[in-house]
Order: C-alpha cells, then sequence, then structure tokens
C-alpha cells in the first residue's frame, strides 16, 4: 500500500551548484522573519528556524517541483552538518568553566539526577514499547542501545529560556537562579559525554576505523569479539583522548591569551580557532567520541582565554547568520520526508511512543531535579522552581538526536517529536516559573512581610556586577569597530 503521507524527493534533472542558492535563500529569509515575529512573545530563535524549514517544505507538496531535490538537499545537509560543530564549538565557548568549578555540590547533582532520570524513565518506556515497534525501526527484537538512546535525547536542558525568565523577573542573581545556571552547564557536558559513550558501545560511531576497532580486529584468539573487551577499550581510548585534550589544552591557553593580549580582534585568532575545532572534531571520531563532543571541547578550552569574547562573537555571528538557521531547517525540511502512515500499526504505536516520550521528557527533568533539591534542604516551592528552570530543551535536544539518526541508531520520526517538545517546553517554562514566584510574593504579602531595599553597600556590588557583565559581554552584542578594519589590514598582510 503507498503512504499518501510520504513525500517522494525528485530527482535533480540538470544538476549544478547555483540550484541549491534558492533553498539557502528562503531558508534564511523565512528564519530571520520568523526569529522576529516570535522575539515579541520572547520565544526562541531556534523555534523561528524550524517553523522556517516546515514553511520551506511546502514546496515538497507542489507537483514536479525541482527546488527540493536529492542534489540540493545534499549540499543542505553539507551546510547543516558543519553548523552543528559550530553550535557545539559556540556552546562551549559561552559555557563559564569558573562557574563550573566554584559550583557546589547541589548544583552537581541536580544536573547529575536531572540526567539520569528523564534517561532512565525513557529508557524503561522504550522497552515497554519496543515489541510492538521493532519492525518500525527495520530491527527485529530489542535493541538495548536504541532504547538507551531514546532517554540520552532527553538529558539535554536549554537555560536560555530560563535565564531570560529569570532576568525578567530579576531572580538570575538569587540562590535558585545561580543553580540552575551552574546546573544546566554541567548538565549538557554530561549529556554530551554520555551521547559518546552510547554511541560509541553500540558501534555506530565509525565504520570500524576507530583505534578500539582496529586495536581489537588485531587481538589473537578471537579476543576482539568479546563485548567486555570492547567495552574496556573503548573507555581506554576515550580517556587517552580526554587526557590529551588536557594536555593540549593547556598550551592552547597559553596560545591564545597571547594571541589575544598581542593581536586583540584579529581574524587571524578566528581563523585559528575554527582550524582547531574542526581538527578537534575530526579526531574524536578515532577515539571513539562523537565529533560535536570534539567541538565542544575545543571550546570549553577557549572559553577561559583572553580572546573567548572575540572568538565567541565571530563564531556565533557565523552560526546565527548561516550555519544555525539552515541545520535546524535542514531538519524540520527531513519531517516531510518521515514515514506518517496512519494505516501502518507499528507507525500508530510510534505515535502513541512519542506522546510519552515528550511526557517523560518534561516530568523526568522536573521529578529528578526538584527531588535533588529538595535533598539539599530546599523549600518545596523552591525545590519545584529547580525542576521548572531544568525541564527546557532546545538546540541541544535537536543536535543529539539527529547524532543518533545520522547513526542509523533511532528513527527520524523522533525529530517531530524533538520540535515539540521544544515548543511545549519554551512555552511551558516562564509559565510555572513566574507563577511560582509569584506565589511566594503572595504568601510574602499575606503574612505582612515586604522585601527590605538593598543597603547601599548591596547595590554598590550589584551595579559592579552589572558593569563587568556588560564588558565581558559587549563583544556578543556589537562587533567592535575596530574588527573590520583589522580584518582588512590582517588581509592585506
Amino acid at each position: 500500500m503507498v503512504n499518501p503521507f510520504l513525500v517522494q524527493v525528485p530527482q535533480a534533472t540538470n544538476e549544478a551548484a547555483y540550484e541549491i542558492l534558492l533553498p539557502l535563500g528562503l531558508l534564511l529569509l523565512f528564519a530571520k522573519v520568523y526569529a522576529l515575529l516570535l522575539a515579541r512573545i520572547k520565544v526562541p530563535q531556534v523555534i523561528g528556524y524550524l517553523l522556517a524549514g516546515l514553511t520551506v517544505g511546502l514546496i515538497y507538496l507542489i507537483p514536479g517541483q525541482q527546488i527540493l531535490t536529492t542534489y540540493t538537499n545534499t549540499g543542505l545537509d553539507f551546510f547543516s552538518k558543519i553548523g552543528v560543530i559550530l553550535i557545539m564549538f559556540s556552546a562551549g565557548i559561552e559555557t563559564d568553566m569558573k562557574k563550573v568549578k566554584s559550583v557546589g555540590l547541589c548544583a552537581f547533582m541536580v544536573a547529575l539526577i536531572g540526567v539520569l532520570t528523564p534517561m532512565l524513565l525513557c529508557f524503561g518506556v522504550a522497552i515497554a514499547f519496543d515489541a510492538n515497534m521493532e519492525n518500525f525501526n527495520g530491527t527485529s527484537g530489542i535493541d538495548w542501545y536504541t532504547d538507551l538512546y531514546y532517554g540520552v535525547i532527553l538529558t539535554a536542558t536549554s537555560v536560555s529560556i530560563t535565564v531570560a525568565t529569570l532576568k525578567e523577573i530579576h531572580q538570575l542573581d538569587s540562590k535558585i537562579g545561580a543553580t540552575l545556571v551552574s546546573a544546566s552547564i554541567i548538565d549538557d557536558i554530561m549529556g554530551i559525554i554520555v551521547l559518546s559513550l552510547v554511541l560509541s558501545l553500540s558501534g555506530h560511531t565509525s565504520s570500524g576505523t576507530d583505534l578500539a576497532s582496529l586495536t581489537l580486529s588485531a587481538l589473537p584468539n578471537g579476543l576482539g569479539e568479546n563485548p567486555a573487551m570492547r567495552i574496556l577499550f573503548i573507555l581506554i581510548f576515550m580517556s587517552i583522548y580526554f587526557a590529551v585534550t588536557l594536555f593540549a589544552g593547556h598550551y592552547i591557553k597559553k596560545l591564545f591569551n597571547w594571541l589575544g593580549t598581542k593581536y586583540p580582534h584579529h581574524i587571524r585568532i578566528t581563523i585559528l580557532s575554527l582550524a582547531l575545532c574542526f581538527v578537534w572534531s575530526y579526531s574524536a571520531e578515532y577515539f571513539n567520541i562523537a565529533d560535536i563532543t570534539g567541538a565542544y571541547l575545543m571550546g570549553l578550552i577557549l572559553s577561559s582565554t583572553v580572546a573567548h569574547g572575540y572568538i565567541d562573537h565571530r563564531a556565533e555571528t557565523t552560526v546565527n547568520y548561516l550555519f544555525g538557521p539552515i541545520f535546524f531547517g535542514t531538519i524540520a525540511l527531513g519531517m516531510y520526508k518521515s514515514n506518517f502512515d496512519f494505516s501502518d500499526p507499528a507507525f500508530v504505536m510510534f505515535l502513541i511512543f512519542g506522546l510519552c516520550w515528550i511526557v517523560v521528557g518534561l516530568l523526568g527533568k522536573i521529578i529528578g531535579c526538584s527531588l535533588t533539591a529538595l535533598a539539599f534542604k530546599f523549600r518545596f516551592n523552591d525545590a519545584l522552581k529547580v525542576g521548572f528552570g531544568m525541564m527546557a530543551r532546545a538546540e541541544v535536544l535537536i543536535v543529539c538526536a539527529q547524532k543518533g539518526v545520522d547513526a542509523g541508531l533511532v528513527s527520524s520520526d523522533i525529530m517531530a517529536f524533538c520540535l515539540l517538545l521544544i515548543l511545549v517546553s519554551s512555552f511551558l517554562t516562564p509559565i510555572f516559573l513566574k507563577a511560582s514566584f509569584h506565589s511566594d510574593e503572595k504568601r510574602l504579602e499575606r503574612k505582612g512581610i515586604v522585601p527590605s531595599a538593598p543597603t547601599a553597600e548591596e547595590e554598590k556590588e550589584r551595579n559592579d556586577v552589572k558593569i563587568a557583565g556588560l564588558k565581558a559581554s559587549s563583544a556578543y552584542v556589537e562587533p567592535n569597530p575596530l574588527d573590520e578594519k583589522n580584518d582588512k589590514t590582517e588581509e592585506k598582510k
């Protein structure tokens, strides 16, 4: 039976490089329009990028169209792969390692339980559904790594929505705000490491060219076939990669501190940082680590250098004006090629699983993080705020899911549910956070307690923090007027 919901992608009749320009232009145009419109209701721009992809994807429904073909899709996929590397690189640069080092045990445990709870809950749900979906994923029997990876996707947290909400209600510098920001940073690091580990153990990171596989194939007497030996060697080579990164990072920091001092705002800093990002991403695959993890680690190294503000400004600009919108738009385009066949019982079961997956993703973070906060003597209402703040998802969720789809570990149809989870969490997080803080204010009012005005010393300290924050973030907001001049001078040299 022909599936009426499955879009057929036409072959290009006249393959030429210029053909990709129209889809690129349309994705960028709609991405900007939607991002501006959604900014008015304080919705993350990543949702605008996804909606742009859904809008451009309507071209698939035009009979005989030659705009979105197999040829142009290949070109978009190329931009998308570069985009995901740069997104993770930028995320690493924006990570405040000083905050991670200074954070207390509470934020660490909130992040840890916030990673484990949704992952394990979804693992259980996936196993329960697996018997009914075994033909849908093209496999027979239970695939433990596939079931686990559906949980791995849910480990990611997006703090951007939470931070924007906390800023609006003036709670970012509170105990809850500090806990949420610190826990989300640690959460991302843990989630990316778990992603690499599961992909490696499942054998989906490379085609047998990684060092662990090469070493195992050279072992005598069939030792390389032993699953325990495979796990051991994967962990050994992953540890070597992290050790080399730590060692090299020390000298890379020195180099960029010197460059940032001697040649501030020079394009050579940007070029060198991107070169290291791509090299680190490429080499990661040989050590059974996902390429996006390599990019993230290089971003972490550069985040504590003198030049980090300039690098982040350049990297984020590159992501936001080109590669980011194309990456997320391409993800949304892929939804038109999903196997939405409601006549297939396996798909109907997957649809039910997807809805349960979303619920588990939301409740897993709320329950895990809230209970952990309660264990650290938070009041019940404050513990709920921590849970609400950690349930938001955005770009990292999409990146993790797409990595699993590319590896053939999970069904591409999960991307539709990723979009829905992002939309739901993006709207619910601000609502729940504001409501919980508002209930606190009402409770204090009923008790006749009015928050005291800050002392002169406290006001001065807050202003100093704000000034320091503005100085630290100035590179992200506006380009330095010397940038273009220095870039031109550097090009002439």
